[in-house]
């Protein structure tokens, strides 16, 4: 998969892409992520990239010549038809089966934004998809890019070491949209809180009834609104 992202400050980037996953995915060439910097392509002396929004109103709004002409440019660089995403606070809601959704892509771009919004021609003009991580406002859309392409990456083919381990996750597939069951690993006492003997039973089976029933209760408890249309 060919990732690229449009943005303002791609040296917010660097130290999420060079650790874990995403640093293994890229150097096994799973992945291949390209920042691009919209501010080259402002035509601006300054390189201005937003300027007040038309009616008035607080904030300023990112322009459309420096983010047009970013895109087409990036476009260019591969054949391969790409998926267009705009980080926006307005956008569909970021889930597990949105980014199995886009892990089966072949190419994405992502469209960080900052200040106030963007320019709404953006969104039509490049008929990009708006995306939102959550009911809350960042300083821009960097952070919440991130997170995506995290989500995404991890479940690209050779990603992960161990192939199930996505799978099993909470929130997965497999795991019918609940909760991750309680994890444990050595010691088996430490400071008097005990690992359930029924992990150290060796009955697999039964183990795994456990974790069900574990991962149901933790559901219901944290975020039964998943449990709605179990």
């Amino acid at each position: 998969m060919r990732i690229d992202v449009l943005t303002l400050f791609p040296e917010m980037f660097e130290s999420p892409l060079s650790h874990s996953i995403l640093k293994r995915a890229k150097e096994a060439g799973v992945v291949d992520i390209v920042l691009t910097n919209i501010r080259d392509f402002s035509k601006d002396k300054h390189k201005k990239v937003d300027d007040r929004p038309y009616g008035g109103g607080p904030g300023m709004v990112m322009m459309c010549q420096p983010v047009f002409d970013c895109f087409e440019q990036v476009e260019k660089l591969s054949p391969d038809k790409s998926r267009v995403i705009l980080l926006t606070p307005q956008g569909k809601p970021f889930t597990q089966k949105l980014a199995a959704e886009l892990a089966g892509e072949k190419r994405l771009i992502f469209i960080a934004g900052h200040y106030e919004g963007f320019d709404e021609r953006i969104r039509t003009g490049l008929n990009a998809e708006q995306i939102s991580i959550g009911d809350y406002v960042l300083s821009g859309g960097e952070l919440a890019a991130m997170v995506i392409i995290d989500a995404v990456v991890r479940l690209l083919p050779g990603a992960l070491g161990d192939e199930g381990s996505a799978e099993d996750e909470t929130f997965s597939e497999v795991a019918n949209g609940g909760m991750e069951y309680p994890q444990y690993t050595r010691p088996e006492t430490f400071q008097g809180m005990k690992v359930p003997d029924i992990l150290l039973s060796g009955h697999h089976g039964e183990i795994e009834k456990w974790r069900r029933q574990q991962s149901l209760e933790r559901t219901r408890q944290n975020r039964p609104d998943l449990l709605k249309n179990q």
